[in-house]
């Protein structure tokens, strides 16, 4: 009997979540045991953090690749091909015993899955059309659940066994999810070449960036991007040290931190379909702001790490639904070239995020003002891009 659209949904979007989930999966598991790998393969953890870089670095190459390519070739091909090169070279780090491999293989292995991953947003767009911001929040919720599992899961494996497991794990998790996607994965644009492009690499990415009722979200996701890895790259010094808070408190706070990005998902999950992702987007800029004041205020006026959070997590939460929102406007401009867009906004995304730390090093006071004068900038500027997208919309319509 054909599954219902609901009950089609129900099984897609846990399953297209899953396959995302690879990225911070790999990301955060391997983070508990940077000192195990550094003493194994005999170097120190300082350059075995750098490691991360190089995953990045090959998840962000891998992106510019393969988001043209799921136009050209389908989605299909490149979501097998990533899930199984991924598997293949995890397996293969857990048995690396040379430095300059493991590196090597790290790069490799972000490449790959970076093929896996690209495809995504295109396939939400395919399941929900006009209401691909709703899709979006249901994945990057679901998702979420891997960075609060992953540190811990990667301590459990490292105290069970040792590090090489956690990459066995990897290895294990991405050839489930290969099989899952090879039997289950088939949706109609799978089989319709009609909706491939027929551009060149440059052609694509050039379609891209030359969208002129594009950029203007392209840049305001770029810009909350920014935010978020100021937030990353500044937490556990403003309230560890700035404001004194203990680890196991920080632990408490950062999981905090990370619910109110949990609900603003499932909140824009619920009401993005009545209001429409542009209301949505203008809504979260107006709170970022008066959070991103407020951070100001409490560090003018001087005070406990509890006002800081009280305006950190409705920032957060107000970031969540900026991305969310962003993602799914520039989605809807194109038809063949969703693989690219993607990319292109995943891309600068790492780019700019990768920028907040110096950022912030530069501005360094001792304080957590450089950090919330760093995020109110980047959220005005988020709202100003996003009002003059509304009144040219606007206009563009009175015309016709």
């Amino acid at each position: 009997m054909k599954n219902s659209p609901a009950l089609s949904k129900a099984f897609l979007i846990p399953m297209l979540a899953a396959i995302t989930a690879i990225t911070p999966l790999a990301i955060d598991m391997y983070l508990p045991a940077l000192k195990s790998i550094a003493l194994s393969l005999s170097t120190d953890t300082s350059e075995m953090q750098q490691s991360l870089s190089t995953y990045l670095a090959g998840y962000a190459v891998g992106l510019l690749c393969f988001g043209y390519l799921a136009d050209r070739l389908g989605r299909r091909p490149l979501v097998t091909f990533g899930l199984f090169g991924f598997s293949i070279i995890s397996f293969f780090l857990s048995k690396t015993t040379e430095h300059d491999m493991f590196f090597l293989l790290r790069f490799l292995q972000a490449f790959a899955g970076s093929a896996a991953t690209v495809v995504i947003p295109g396939y939400i767009k395919e399941i929900y059309g006009k209401d691909t911001a709703k899709g979006l929040s249901y994945v990057r919720l679901i998702m979420m659940g891997a960075p609060l599992v992953a540190p811990a899961l990667g301590t459990f494996i490292l105290q069970s066994y040792h590090w090489h497991m956690i990459f066995v794990v990897l290895a294990i998790y991405s050839a489930l999810m290969f099989t899952i996607v090879f039997w289950k994965l088939k949706l109609p644009s799978d089989s319709d070449k009609s909706v491939r492009t027929d551009k060149t690499l440059f052609g694509a990415y050039h379609t891209v960036l030359n969208q002129k009722e594009a950029r203007p979200y392209i840049a305001c996701s770029v810009l909350s991007s920014l935010a978020f890895f100021g937030y990353l790259t500044a937490s556990s010094f403003i309230l560890m040290e700035v404001f004194g808070v203990s680890a196991e408190m920080f632990a408490l706070l950062f999981s905090l931190n990370v619910g109110s990005l949990m609900a603003a998902n499932i909140l824009n999950s619920r009401i993005s379909s009545r209001f429409g992702a542009k209301r949505m987007l203008n809504a979260a800029a107006i709170i970022g702001i008066i959070a991103g004041v407020g951070m100001v205020t409490v560090n003018l006026i001087g005070t406990n790490y509890i006002g800081m959070m009280a305006f950190t997590m409705p920032f957060l939460a107000s970031l969540g639904i900026i991305s969310v929102s962003c993602d799914a406007l520039v989605l809807m401009k194109f038809h063949k070239e969703t693989g690219s867009a993607s990319a292109v906004v995943g891309t600068l995304r790492f780019a700019f995020g990768a920028l907040a730390g110096p950022i912030l090093a530069f501005f360094y006071t001792g304080t957590a003002m450089p950090f919330a004068l760093l995020v109110l900038t980047t959220v005005i500027l988020i709202y100003i891009l996003q009002f003059r997208a509304r009144q040219e919309t606007k206009k563009k319509d009175l015309l016709v």
